[in-house]
């Protein structure tokens, strides 16, 4: 287990590596911040004084190791457009985020799995008939339909929960609903997949055919090996639904990292966007590192392969 830890952890740290160079040539391709920063009257004097200010008087090569060692230190440069370090407005945004994220997280988890298992175990049934309509209003309406829909209906017709903002415990129910909707719906969809292909299985026959009860089947034996396909959604949402949303948070005026990213590229903020980014792919490359754990728990084979 403990190679098998050390292999990922390695594959990882490359990986963010690498993502680190992409992203910081990807931010110079936007354009010249100082076109954005500089009145149409600066002299040349004012731009090359504000090049030297903000290291793009240096090689690219010095420009990118200056930005990885301040990533090493925590330092990630000052945002153009919020006139702080780019540290700083993260972690004011980051909570947000994180709290709407794991609230779609779990919404989308609980509601998607429950779902998939009992449609599964009673297949053709009332349960898996409203399970299908879920999956099918969630995978095909758009993500900002749905969330004006429930404003709509919840906010304005009936007046029983905030359309905007971020206040009391109110104000997460409809974000969080109209972001983990979509990610609910392959959950289920893949649970109840994965659940009736255990179920049709001859290890499954056979228990039942020796008399073990039914729930036994069901909890014991069919949902432990039926776990990995939805385990890998959930990872590969979880990193997603940590960084935000830009649709979610523009609809719902959620202050969160998707509308900080939107900002950042509107205003040329490469140092600003580069935070972000980079916080993003930390999200999702713990999100994988996660599940790859949960992987070698759940199954020996994984591990020792």
């Amino acid at each position: 287990m403990t190679r098998f830890l050390i292999r990922r952890i390695a594959v990882t740290l490359v990986t963010l590596l690498l993502v680190s160079i992409v992203v910081f040539l990807m931010a110079r391709v936007a354009g010249d911040p100082r076109s954005l920063l500089l009145d149409p009257w600066a002299t040349e004097e004012d731009w090359d004084n504000l090049g030297k200010e903000l290291g793009l008087d240096k090689a690219v090569h010095h420009q990118y190791w200056l930005f990885l060692t301040g990533l090493l230190r925590g330092d990630m440069g000052d945002s153009f457009s919020e006139r702080r370090p780019v540290r700083d407005v993260i972690i004011e945004r980051l909570p947000a985020t994180l709290q709407l994220g794991l609230s779609a997280f779990a919404f989308s988890l609980v509601g998607g799995m429950s779902l998939g298992i009992l449609g599964a175990v009673r297949r053709g049934g009332g349960l898996d008939l409203v399970g299908k309509v879920i999956a099918l209003i969630g995978q095909s309406a758009p993500t900002f339909w749905i969330g004006i829909m429930l404003i709509f209906f919840f906010a304005v017709r009936f007046e029983w929960l905030p359309y905007a903002g971020r206040e009391d415990w109110k104000s997460f129910i409809l974000p969080s609903v109209t972001f983990g909707w979509a990610v609910m719906a392959a959950n289920l969809r893949i649970m109840r997949s994965a659940m009736l292909d255990e179920l049709d299985s001859e290890y499954v026959k056979f228990a039942k055919a020796k008399g073990v009860p039914g729930r036994d089947v069901v909890w014991k034996h069919t949902l432990p090996n039926a776990l990995i396909p939805p385990l890998t959604m959930a990872g590969l949402t979880l990193g997603s639904m940590v960084t935000g949303s830009l649709i979610t948070e523009t609809v719902f005026a959620w202050p969160g990292l998707g509308n900080l990213a939107w900002r950042a590229v509107r205003h040329a903020d490469y140092a600003l966007l580069q935070g972000v980014v980079i916080i993003f792919t930390m999200a999702y490359l713990a999100a994988a590192l996660l599940v790859d754990v949960l992987y070698a728990r759940i199954d020996p084979r994984i591990r020792l392969g």
